[in-house]
């Protein structure tokens, strides 16, 4: 088998078999295949598509490049949640206890985050003591005894994903559907789902800025979870505007404590209801996904999600008490608020844009080396469609230098006020099932 053949039959528009694709791989991986030649391959790929059958066998040799991860010691069925990422995405803080509350095991690995804000992991170590360094034994103990944990990921998950992902940023072949499905389902797989749901965001803070786009990347992800043997169900959600209020590591967690109190902000709110509806029928826990809604609401009114959430904050060292005092979180050291300059209506919140104004102030990471800072961030006070007097705070910043006004002209430039009513954006565009 060579791969200048191999390359030729995809130019080509042909399918290829289990075994080429598995050769493709696996010798890229080892270095056997270089660059140049994964180069023209990710291109003939963006071109001439693939099968469903390819893009399955490209996701599971990528999963078989490096270490999987094994948890059939956790009882149940375990379903895992993935976003295609956002500003202000709050909902794994939220779903993870609200769905643990119903018995469903929340075996999570976790990154740190690159861009707006912190990953799922730098959002929790705002919680004072909270770690996820740790064995995997105790990783599945936690999850058999609390229904749910967070772990670091492995170095040697999928390489071949990181290799290739690489390669393709430097060629023009990111925005290829079958390799952005394969990468993310790969790392689900890798990371021992027996469940998918995926949360696929589409609008101006997201990767899919169309909702056929995204529906697309959507159906693509959900063939191939089935065709894997995982059940995989996805929800298109709107990010042309920040969800939630909060954008920034403390602030979000205490979002999240809100919402799990049914104090939270409603997009928030019924974001993680839809996809955690989703995990618990998944994880055959309701009769329906109505049914599913109804025992996450008690849980949440009860106050099991939350008794849920402070257990599983203390069993990985973190002060539990920051849920009862949320003032016991990083603090930034000056609050500003940006006013209004006009009367009207807020018609757009530019999301990636408002995203990168709470970076600027520290709270994501421009580069892999860059440091958080936990405290630092926005507060939207409003939201598109509500209607704003002049003078009232459109955004309150969180930050710890008093220079801030770079920050404060990008949200002036990014937030539109008219005269005329604008309609809230839909939040839930549409849900992918097999």
């Amino acid at each position: 088998m060579r791969m200048v053949d191999l390359i030729a039959k995809k130019r080509d528009g042909q399918a290829l078999t289990t075994e080429e694709i598995n050769f493709i791989i696996t010798g890229y991986t080892k270095g056997d295949i270089p660059d140049y030649q994964m180069s023209a391959f990710a291109m003939a790929v963006f071109f001439k598509d693939m099968t469903d059958q390819e893009r399955a066998d490209l996701t599971m040799a990528m999963v078989n490049s490096g270490d999987t991860i094994d948890l059939s010691a956790i009882e149940g069925i375990k379903v895992d949640k993935h976003s295609t990422g956002g500003v202000g995405d709050t909902t794994t803080l939220v779903l993870g206890p609200l769905v643990a509350a119903l018995d469903v095991p929340v075996a999570k690995m976790s990154g740190r985050g690159l861009g707006h804000t912190g990953g799922t992991i730098d959002k929790l170590e705002a919680v004072p003591g909270f770690h996820v360094e740790i064995e995997n034994q105790e990783f599945i103990d936690l999850v058999n005894k609390n229904k749910i944990a967070v772990i670091g990921q492995s170095g040697n998950l999928t390489p071949a994903d990181k290799k290739l992902y690489a390669l393709r940023d430097v060629t023009a072949t990111v925005n290829s559907i079958p390799l952005i499905a394969s990468s993310i389902m790969s790392k689900k797989i890798a990371a021992g789902a027996d469940a998918i749901v995926l949360d696929v965001k589409t609008g101006a803070g997201a990767f899919m800025k169309t909702t056929e786009d995204a529906k697309e990347l959507a159906q693509a992800m959900v063939r191939i979870g089935n065709n894997v043997g995982r059940n995989t169900m996805a929800v298109i959600s709107d990010m042309s505007q920040p969800l939630g209020f909060a954008i920034g590591n403390a602030l979000e967690v205490k979002e999240a404590i809100d919402t799990l109190q049914g104090k939270g902000p409603k997009d928030l709110e019924e974001l993680c209801l839809t996809l955690g509806s989703q995990m618990v029928f998944l994880a055959g826990k309701a009769s329906s996904l109505e049914d599913a809604r109804e025992k996450l609401l008690e849980v949440m009114k009860n106050g099991k999600a939350l008794e849920v959430f402070k257990t599983f904050l203390s069993a990985q060292g973190g002060d539990a008490s920051v849920v009862d005092n949320p003032n016991q979180l990083p603090q930034a050291k000056y609050i500003i608020e940006v006013e209004a300059k006009e009367d009207g209506y807020v018609s757009e919140i530019i999301a990636d844009e408002i995203g990168t104004a709470a970076m600027l102030l520290g709270a994501g990471r421009a580069t892999k080396e860059s440091e958080i800072d936990l405290a630092v961030g926005l507060m939207l006070r409003k939201k598109v469609g509500d209607v704003v007097k002049k003078g009232e705070s459109l955004v309150t910043i969180h930050a710890n230098t008093e220079d801030v006004e770079k920050v404060k002209q990008m949200i002036y430039d990014n937030i539109k006020i008219s005269k005329e009513h604008v309609a809230e954006p839909k939040l839930v565009h549409d849900i992918v099932t097999k």
